[in-house]
């Protein structure tokens, strides 16, 4: 029993291995697009229909504007390069609501939704391009599959340990499983969304410069992040990077973005 649960965990991730667009980075995908997007819709139809959509005219068409200019150059990216079957994955759509929030997210399949409250802090066009292209990425990277999949590692994991220590005691094997939980919380599912952050910031910057966004502006953009408090949770124990590390990593790739511009 114990062989063949390991084979099948072994067999499981060799399986499941996929490589993100442009960083070239491993990732394990575990749940198929069709469930993703099919799981992805219902969750935005929901949250649609529960909140007011921003009645500002302007700024509801700029969302739509940058959010449609970086889609398309993306989708030109993907076709380009040998990944046009992914174009397919995508309905776009662009919506602000009427929220103070400070946050924006994209769904997988190109739902990208604005709060009002984020627009204090994106300031310009371009400002609001650094937060689209870093949103649009997180969906074409498939991070949120990526998320799932994890999570669904680590509790066969900790199934995998329980049948592994099924000769130890009972308090034992209670000791362990705890520890477990703790370390793939801290050790694994949290430095991996961080991972995903920086990710998205790199991915983010090259598809602002794509069309036509001058990526530097993305430090200016989290420096008044920094100012107004974004970055407040250590980030051992947060999801997100600190935003002086965010700053200075997207420092290091910005000639990269660089060389994507479109003037």
């Amino acid at each position: 029993m114990k062989r063949i649960s390991l084979f099948l965990f072994i067999a499981l991730v060799f399986a499941s291995c996929s490589s993100v667009l442009i960083t070239g980075r491993k990732q394990l995908l575990l749940v198929s697009d069709a469930e993703v997007l099919s799981m992805s819709a219902t969750a935005y139809k929901q949250f649609i229909d529960s909140v007011p959509i921003s009645k500002n005219v302007g700024n509801s068409a700029m969302v739509r504007k940058v959010g449609l200019k970086i889609s398309t150059e993306v989708e030109k990216f993907l076709i380009n390069n040998g990944a046009a079957a992914d174009t397919a994955n995508y309905a776009w759509e662009f919506n602000l609501v009427k929220d103070t929030t400070v946050n924006a997210f994209c769904m997988p399949g190109g739902k990208v939704v604005f709060y009002e409250g984020i627009l204090a802090m994106t300031k310009t066009e371009a400002g609001m391009a650094v937060v689209m292209g870093h949103e649009i990425a997180h969906a074409v990277a498939k991070h949120s599959n990526e998320r799932m999949s994890q999570q669904m590692m680590a509790q066969y994991g900790a199934s995998l340990t329980d049948i592994l220590l099924s000769n130890k005691s009972v308090a034992t094997r209670q000791t362990i499983n705890v520890l477990y939980g703790l370390g793939a919380q801290v050790g694994v599912i949290l430095p991996y969304s961080r991972k995903h952050e920086y990710e998205a910031d790199r991915l983010g910057l090259i598809f602002m410069a794509m069309a036509g966004y001058d990526p530097n502006e993305a430090v200016a953009f989290w420096e008044r992040m920094s100012a107004n408090g974004s970055g407040s949770t250590l980030e051992f124990m947060s999801t997100h990077p600190t935003d002086a590390n965010r700053i200075a990593n997207m420092k290091k790739v910005l000639p990269e973005a660089m060389g994507y511009y479109k003037k």
